[in-house]
């Protein structure tokens, strides 16, 4: 066999065994990041189960009618709008790892206000703190696990975001089949606190830190994750002050990309896939869904849960099975 036959056998795209890093904590930090996409999703999912749960079961003071119950689904998203600002502003001066610490405290207190709440107002209180600490962690969560992952694992890495989110859903439509409202809240406590402490034992991201004129901490820093320093490559000088200017938008190499993306992203959220998050399980009460005889408890209210896990489930395949998953050299 030639040489050039022996190269042709090698797998594409894919660094030879020798240049891949063999630190194995950058795994443990991604996860520990990761928990805030977790967070977010879980926070999606939460209005779904808990709706109907307060309609049930609540006191009377907190009772949610149509519109109550219309706003306690949909003030997360004017939380993350705010919470996506204040992420772009955190994320560059704070740094990645702060603001990922941060992000906990909205998202803990949320959840604690609503387990504790008195009233609608508390309720939706809670809801627009959670919907805060969404924004941030969307935002900075994906900038952390890509700037710690080493080139043959940051595809893969990347796509855990997305995952988790999805994973976060389906976490709260299956707990939401056993716990009522506020246990349900108490529960999504769990996964920032543990963010929070993680987090704690995580560096920042060496890039930040070269950024802010610390050459050793972030040396330090890639040692901790990937082991050595093999395979990094350390950002040109001045490349921290490289801002955006709108004559940059004249290029086809900027405004094509720019273009596409956030088309896509309009197209998803105008699908009203928020929507059916927020409220499925309202959703399939309203259109009187009913499980078939086989399937188990034919209650209403089990129907309703049953085919909200369902479509959880069907979100999570689609995630796992999407390109970015497949492929972690992207």
């Amino acid at each position: 066999m030639s040489p050039e036959d022996a190269e042709e056998t090698l797998p594409l795209l894919r660094p030879p065994a020798a240049s891949v890093p063999r630190g194995r904590r950058v795994f443990l930090a991604a996860f520990a990041a990761a928990l805030g996409p977790l967070s977010f999703g879980f926070a999606l999912g939460y209005s779904s189960p808990a709706i109907p749960s307060l309609r049930r079961t609540a006191p009377p003071a907190l009772r949610l009618g149509d519109s109550a119950a219309s706003w306690f689904g949909a003030i997360v998203t004017l939380g993350a709008a705010a919470g996506g600002v204040l992420g772009g502003w955190l994320v560059d001066r704070a740094g990645r790892k702060l603001s990922l610490l941060l992000c906990t405290v909205p998202f803990v207190t949320g959840f604690a206000v609503i387990t504790a709440a008195q009233d609608v107002w508390m309720l939706l209180g809670g809801r627009l703190l959670t919907g805060l600490a969404c924004g941030v962690a969307s935002l900075v969560a994906p900038v952390y696990i890509s700037e710690i992952a080493y080139p043959a694992v940051r595809g893969l890495l990347g796509s855990c975001v997305q995952l988790m989110v999805v994973t976060g859903i389906l976490l709260a439509y299956a707990a939401g089949w056993v716990l009522e409202w506020r246990w349900l809240a108490v529960l999504g406590c769990v996964p920032p606190t543990f963010m929070l402490l993680l987090m704690c034992w995580m560096p920042e991201t060496p890039r930040f830190l070269l950024t802010q004129h610390q050459h050793q901490e972030a040396m330090a820093a890639l040692r901790f994750l990937w082991g050595s320093e093999e395979g990094w490559e350390e950002p040109p000088v001045g490349a921290e002050h490289q801002g955006f200017r709108l004559a940059m938008l004249r290029r086809p190499g900027v405004y094509k990309p720019l273009v596409i993306g956030i088309s896509l992203m309009a197209f998803q959220q105008l699908s009203g896939v928020n929507a059916i998050m927020f409220y499925a399980n309202t959703i399939f009460e309203e259109a009187k869904f009913k499980a078939l005889r086989w399937a188990g408890d034919p209650s209403p209210g089990s129907s309703c849960r049953r085919s909200s896990l369902c479509t959880s489930r069907v979100w999570l395949l689609v995630s796992v099975s999407s390109p970015t998953g497949s492929w972690p050299f992207w």
